[in-house]
This record gives structure tokens, C-alpha cells and sequence, in this order.
């Protein structure tokens, strides 16, 4: 019996072991499996965390939920957090947003600066072979032999037949003395002398001894050879002695004369070679080196006149053709100077920045730096300070960055301290901040945002001109006005965009800058006699 009692009672402990040991296994298990999923949805709530939603047109919006840009209506694209802007004054760009701003950067490098200078002019006679044919007896044109102007004539050609009666005396003196000039030799040679001085020839007078009785009319002669330009008689006029008759002008040689802003002088010097093409002539070139600078400054034009000497024997080259010249002036000065491109630069006043990338890392991170500029090398400028050789800054799409930074309150073209705007204007929460707003927040800081970016605006418009001279004064006159951050004239299309801030100035504004300096725009015409001071080239009303 006692046996029976301890064998059930064996088996009562071990069924109750294993209830235990049971229970213990299924705690385990629950309160395993709870920790993990616990775990799991924290890493899940914490990916959520970090991703903010933006815009890649406008990187400034951010949003803690998907939806629309509310600036421009596009999809927003998530923006995974990959640590904060180290720097507080530097602005970052997703990858989306940088290409599809076309954000283009590039390696500065030192270079030899070579200054590319166009200039425009025209073709005018040598002056030094310019001559007046005049009358040098008085008397009255019996016939000219030369009758419009343009006609070729050689030199000795006769001109004309003038009837003069103090000739007739002289050449009856002459005829009185050659008969006794044996016994008074020096009467014979003053009376020769005399008609000498009346510019007769040997020729002419040997016929008239020869004949032996006195010529009513006298041919004048051509003293050069040339082309007449100028034909100041008519038949049966009377003249006067000195009074001219014809103008010569001998065209086997030619000037080039170029207009030469202030600005340029400092690079041209005499003796440089300049390259340039006939817009009469396409497809020719020519060469020539210049011989002449005038050292004062037109006041009307603010030109300085530049002269090159070019030959014309096969006669191809006329007068008052329009000529446009390239000259390369190797800058020995600012040898080994940094070069970046102009597209890199944005001007403000007496500022001139360019945007950095930020080294070491591969994020697109940008920073605004003033730099010193030197010459202008075409489409480049030398950097006088500011920069250092390797670094690398955006070359196309600077004005987008700038837009973002000003519009997140970073120092920008506008706002060199970058003043913090964004206290009034909280554009969005930015890297580093924390992202429990709500969306409501969100979307009137970004409507906010949106409201600051319409005070940029962009006009195009029609101006009138002809030549880089032109697109240079329309774009510096555009420039000129508050307000305007962008002005680029097209030489082909006659349209001129601007960018300005539409609180400081508007379109009229510059239309008028415009029409200032002698263009004509689609609203404003400029006044005649601002736009007769322009360069010939300039002229576009013909």
C-alpha cells in the first residue's frame, strides 16, 4: 500500500515539472517574440523619422508626409537623411534636384589669361593719298574732260580746258622773247618760268613755241593717279587761282579703322597683329598689324580709333565697307592666374560670388564665397583672389543654387550674411531639425516660401541691335537698374531675359535703362540723337 502511494506520488511531481518547465518555455517564447517585433517596429518608426519629403525643382520644401510640391505641383521625392550640413552657411542639394537644375561644376586651374578683344569698324581711303586738283590760273571752264564722280584717272591725264586771259598774255610774252632769245636769254627763261608757275608743262610749252601762235584754251592736268571722288565745276564756270576742281583719291591702299572702347585700350598696343573679316567679303580673311592708336577718346562715341594699313591693288576693297577684327592679347601680367568661366559668376553691385563645392565629401553641398575679379577674357574672367587652384565651383545652374540659398536663408547674392529670414520665413524643416511638425505646418511654411520666390520674376522681351558692341551696352544697361540679378541679350534673335526682384523695380524700369543707351525695345524707342552717337556698326534703323 505504502508502495502504491509513493509510486503515484512520483508521478504527481513529475507531471507537475513538466507544466512548469512548459510554462516557463512559453513565457519565454512570448516574451521573446514581443521584445523583437517591439524592436522591429522602433527601426521601422525610426527609417520613417528620417525621411523627409521634398521637391527636386524646389529643394527648399520639406515635408514629413508624401504629397505635392506646393510651389509647382510635382510629385515629392523622399529625401533619406545622410548626416546634417556641417556648415550652417552651406546649402545642400539632393541628386534629383541638382540634375534637374543642371547644376554643372568644375575644377579651377591656373592658366596663361589671353584676352580675346573684338572690335568693329570700317575701310576708309589713306588719307595720305588724298589730293585736291585745283586751278592754278584763274578763268573760265571752257570743258571738262572728266565729267561724274568714281572715274579712274592717271596721272598727267587732262582734266579739263580752262580759258584764262592772263595766259594769253604770258604766252604771248613767251612768244615775244623767243624770238630774240639769243641776245636776251634771261627774259626767254622768266617768261618760260612764268608759265611753269602756272603748273604748264615742258610738253606743253615747247607745242606752243612750236606752233608759234598762242592757245586760247589750256588743258589742266591730273597731278596723281586715282579715282575721283568729288567733282567740285561744271562747264562754263569761273575759277579762281587755288580753287579745287577735283578730289583724287588713290585707293591701291586702304586704312582699317577700328573702334576701340576705353575698357580695351589697356590691352592693345601698337605693332599687335589683329585678324579680321570683311562682312562684304565672306568667307576671306585678312591680316594686319596695327599701326596707329588715337590717343583721344571720341566723347560723343567714347571710341578711340585703331588703323590698320591694308593693300587693295586688285581693287576688291572699297571704301566704307564694315570690318570686324579679333585681337589676342596675351596678358603677361596676370600670368598663372586662376580662370573661371563667366557662366560661374553672379554680380551684385561691387560683389562678384561664385558658388563651392564643399571637399571631402559626396554630398552636394555648396557654399557661397566673394571672390575678386580681374579682366574679362571673353566668355572667362581672371580671379584676382578668392579662390585657390583644384577647388570646385558650379559653372551652369549657379542662379538656381542661389535662389535655394536665399530662400532658405543662407548667404546668398542677395543677402551676404545670409540674415535669418527664415525666423519669419520657415521654409521647411531642414537637416538636423526636429520632423514631428505637422503637415499643416509644413504646408504654409512652404506656401510662405513659394510667396518669396514670386517676388523673382523673368521677363523677355525684343531689343534692337546688331553686333557684340551692342549686346554688351544692353546688357550692362539692364544690369544698371536695382534689382536685376540676370541679363542676357540674344544677337539672333533680338530677345532680351532678365531676372529682377519685383519688389525693387519693374519691367517698365527697364525698358527705359534700355532706351537710355540707344536701343529701341518693343515698348520704348530711344531718341535720335542718343541713337546717332552710336558706333556705325551699331546703327540698326537702316
Amino acid at each position: 500500500m505504502i508502495r502504491k502511494m509513493e509510486k503515484i506520488l512520483s508521478r504527481k511531481y513529475v507531471r507537475y515539472g513538466l507544466f512548469a518547465l512548459g510554462g516557463l518555455f512559453l513565457g519565454w517564447l512570448l516574451f521573446h517574440s514581443n521584445g523583437g517585433t517591439d524592436s522591429k517596429h522602433t527601426h521601422i518608426a525610426q527609417a520613417r523619422k528620417a525621411t523627409i519629403w521634398t521637391c527636386s525643382m524646389h529643394p527648399q520644401i520639406r515635408m514629413t508626409k508624401p504629397g505635392k510640391c506646393p510651389i509647382c505641383g510635382m510629385d515629392l521625392i523622399p529625401l533619406v537623411q545622410g548626416g546634417a550640413v556641417e556648415d550652417s552657411e552651406a546649402i545642400r542639394f539632393t541628386k534629383e534636384a541638382t540634375a534637374l537644375a543642371n547644376v554643372q561644376t568644375t575644377v579651377v586651374s591656373r592658366q596663361q589669361p589671353v584676352k580675346e578683344l573684338r572690335l568693329y569698324g570700317k575701310l576708309q581711303a589713306d588719307e595720305r593719298l588724298l589730293q585736291n586738283q585745283v586751278a592754278h590760273i584763274p578763268g573760265r571752264i571752257e570743258r571738262l574732260l572728266v565729267n561724274f564722280t568714281g572715274e579712274p584717272v592717271r596721272k598727267g591725264q587732262a582734266l579739263a580746258l580752262i580759258y584764262s586771259p592772263e595766259l594769253v598774255t604770258a604766252q604771248q610774252e613767251l612768244l615775244e622773247t623767243a624770238k630774240d632769245k639769243q641776245q636776251q636769254p634771261e627774259l626767254y627763261q622768266a617768261a618760260k618760268e612764268k608759265l611753269h608757275l602756272w603748273k604748264l608743262s615742258d610738253r606743253q610749252i615747247a607745242q606752243i613755241e612750236s606752233i608759234g601762235r598762242i592757245k586760247n584754251n589750256v588743258e589742266i592736268t591730273a597731278n596723281t593717279s586715282g579715282i575721283v571722288t568729288g567733282k567740285r565745276v561744271s562747264n562754263g564756270d569761273y575759277v579762281s587761282q587755288g580753287m579745287v576742281l577735283f578730289d583724287i583719291a588713290n585707293l591701291s591702299s586702304l586704312w582699317v579703322m577700328f573702334d576701340a572702347y576705353e575698357s580695351d585700350l589697356p590691352f592693345i598696343k601698337k605693332g599687335d597683329k589683329i585678324s579680321f573679316t570683311i562682312q562684304a567679303l565672306p568667307g576671306e580673311s585678312f591680316e594686319g598689324a596695327i599701326k596707329f592708336i588715337d590717343p583721344v577718346i571720341d566723347p560723343t562715341n567714347r571710341v578711340s580709333k585703331v588703323r590698320v594699313e591694308i593693300g587693295n591693288h586688285t581693287g576688291k576693297l572699297k571704301p566704307e565697307m564694315f570690318a570686324t577684327g579679333i585681337i589676342k592679347a596675351n596678358l603677361s601680367e596676370y600670368k598663372n592666374k586662376i580662370v573661371v568661366p563667366s557662366s560661374a559668376v553672379l554680380w551684385t553691385g561691387k560683389r562678384s560670388i561664385v558658388y563651392v563645392k564643399q571637399p571631402n565629401t559626396e554630398e552636394h553641398i555648396f557654399k557661397m564665397r566673394e571672390i575678386e575679379l580681374g579682366p574679362k577674357l571673353g566668355d572667362s574672367f581672371v580671379v584676382e583672389g578668392g579662390l585657390s587652384d583644384g577647388e570646385q565651383i558650379i559653372t551652369q545652374g549657379t542662379f538656381s543654387v542661389d535662389a535655394a540659398a536665399q530662400l532658405e536663408g543662407k548667404p546668398s547674392m542677395m543677402n551676404s550674411d545670409g540674415g535669418k529670414s527664415s525666423a519669419e520665413h520657415n521654409h521647411g524643416s531642414m537637416p538636423g531639425m526636429d520632423m514631428s511638425s505637422t503637415g499643416n505646418q509644413s504646408s504654409k511654411q512652404a506656401t510662405t516660401s513659394a510667396k518669396r520666390m514670386a517676388t523673382i520674376q523673368h521677363a523677355t522681351f525684343k531689343v534692337f541691335g546688331n553686333c557684340e558692341s551692342c549686346k554688351k551696352r544692353i546688357e550692362d544697361a539692364a544690369k544698371s537698374v536695382k534689382g536685376v540679378v540676370l541679363a542676357s541679350w540674344n544677337m539672333t534673335t533680338k530677345k532680351i531675359q532678365v531676372e529682377y526682384d519685383a519688389t525693387k523695380t519693374g519691367i517698365d524700369v527697364i525698358h527705359s535703362a534700355i532706351a537710355k543707351v540707344g536701343h529701341d525695345t518693343d515698348r520704348q524707342k530711344a531718341n535720335d540723337k542718343t541713337y546717332n552717337a552710336l558706333p556705325n556698326c551699331c546703327l540698326y534703323r537702316k
